[in-house]
């Protein structure tokens, strides 16, 4: 069968990896000039070492289904910190350790409703993680996963003071204030793989995960063809081919106009996108210069104050206005990772981006580093370099990131319901053999592959396959 995947974000490339594996004559398209989406690792442009140019920390890489199943922790090296990710509040920070019990400990008074609210998650981890599966009937694991899931994001509003701050943090990657419930959902999920399988990175960047599916689905006959943009569906699918988008539902719905009933199509055009990202990328001449020198050991920092200020920041991002105290989340991954700076370099690489207004121009840099300021007091006395990436930036990097929103669609309960469209199968969409697996489809943004394993699975039914055995035969170099 003839399998033609469009875009190789981490879904596009994880669909084309099982396709591949079934058999199946697959070939991936990209616009791009290199293959990954947002997992993409480039070199600066006037100093050594090269960044993350979107996503950096992977909480789902070592825990999805999909990438358990791909067995990608023998494919590439990851390393981590014993911190997971921590928070920075004035004059010190509320920490969350990959150990439960310490996190409990160091954060007081605090810790012990966090720890009330973690154990039982992390006890249905595994439930869980399995809780975007297609299986229409509930089994007994998939419901104590829902409710343990539930129980937790309900459970942050009893949260107080340092802990709270945590979980606004994890909630914020959600692009949302602590009051919506999705992105509570989303928060909860994060926090409590910080306790289980930890926030690890890929050695040398994440562009190294991407490389890995290239170089499998090549092993298995598949082709990745570069710099090669689709705009209309007749170019790769006939009736009878199989075709997977790993799209935005506008994009999807710009390629396959002529061939989508008028309700789905307007359904896709109605999507509804959130916050973007403006994000800045330091060389620094040394460690940022942290008030509370734990933080130091971070790989991820969250920065924005108690729980009212994040969310206020988040708030105003949704009305329309850039934050002026804007929530910044920081990545410091050389602090781990020093094959991403020259040989000798004692400099740092760090990543930060504070959430704007969908569609913004603005460049939010000096506030992200004032922001660090008040947190790293001598921060801007250590910067060799920085480059400024606002949210025009990543839609024009990516078509999946309308407006700046690296999420690939506003995280609500409406939408979380519904996303794409109100559908249980909301990966097949009513071309027969044409699918959706971006993150606008379940269960949304993150690197985890499962937007593409759920669509390769739906594909392989139709012809009467069952998922094939993804585990490498040898290691990936």
């Amino acid at each position: 069968m003839k399998v033609s995947v469009i875009g190789s974000g981490p879904n596009g490339l994880a669909a084309a990896v099982v396709m591949a594996r079934a058999g199946h004559d697959v070939t991936v398209y990209e616009g791009s000039d290199k293959a990954g989406g947002g997992l993409r690792t480039d070199d600066f442009t006037e100093f050594g070492g090269r960044f993350d140019v979107c996503s950096a920390v992977h909480p789902m890489a070592l825990a999805s289904t999909f990438f358990r199943a791909f067995d990608l922790g023998s494919r590439i090296p990851f390393v981590q910190s014993d911190i997971s990710f921590a928070h920075a509040l004035p004059g010190r920070a509320a920490v969350a350790y990959q150990d439960l019990e310490r996190t409990s400990s160091e954060l007081g008074r605090t810790g012990p409703a966090w720890s009330a609210i973690m154990k039982p998650l992390l006890h249905q981890i595994d439930a869980v993680r399995a809780m975007s599966g297609l299986d229409l009937r509930p089994h007994p694991s998939t419901v104590a996963g829902a409710l343990a899931l539930g129980v937790a994001a309900m459970g942050f509003s009893a949260l107080r003071d340092e802990a709270r701050a945590l979980a606004a943090g994890v909630v914020a990657h959600g692009a949302a204030p602590f009051s919506s419930i999705a992105a509570r959902f989303v928060g909860a999920v994060l926090a409590a793989e910080g306790h289980a399988a930890g926030w690890p990175i890929p050695v040398g960047g994440s562009g190294a995960i991407a490389h890995a599916l290239v170089q499998d689905i090549e092993a298995h006959g598949g082709r990745v063809e570069l710099g090669r943009a689709v705009d209309d569906l007749r170019e790769v699918w006939s009736p009878g081919d199989t075709a997977m988008f790993d799209t935005g539902p506008r994009g999807f719905a710009d390629i396959a106009s002529n061939a989508l009933p008028a309700r789905y199509e307007s359904a896709l055009r109605s999507y509804r996108y959130g916050n973007a990202a403006s994000k800045v990328d330091f060389v620094l001449s040394g460690p940022i210069p942290w008030t509370d020198e734990r933080l130091r050991d971070a790989l991820t920092v969250h920065l924005g104050g108690w729980e009212r200020e994040v969310s206020g920041a988040e708030r105003t991002a949704l009305r329309g206005s850039v934050p002026a105290r804007p929530y910044v989340l920081l990545s410091q991954p050389t602090r781990r990772d020093r094959t991403r700076l020259p040989p000798g370099s004692t400099d740092e690489i760090v990543w930060a981006y504070a959430h704007v207004p969908n569609g913004s121009t603005e460049d939010a840099a000096e506030r992200i580093i004032d922001r660090i300021e008040s947190f790293a007091p001598g921060f801007r006395d250590v910067i060799v370099h920085r480059e400024s990436r606002p949210a025009p930036f990543f839609a024009q990097l990516n078509p999946n990131f309308h407006g700046g929103d690296i999420l690939g669609g506003r995280v609500d309960v409406p939408q979380l319901l519904t996303r794409p469209t109100k559908s249980v199968r909301s990966w097949r969409t009513p071309i027969p053999g044409v699918y959706l697996c971006s993150a606008a489809t379940p269960p949304g943004a993150g690197v985890h592959g499962m937007g593409g394993w759920h669509a390769a699975r739906l594909a392989l039914a139709r012809v009467g396959q069952g998922v094939p055995d993804l585990r490498p035969v040898a290691r990936v170099d």
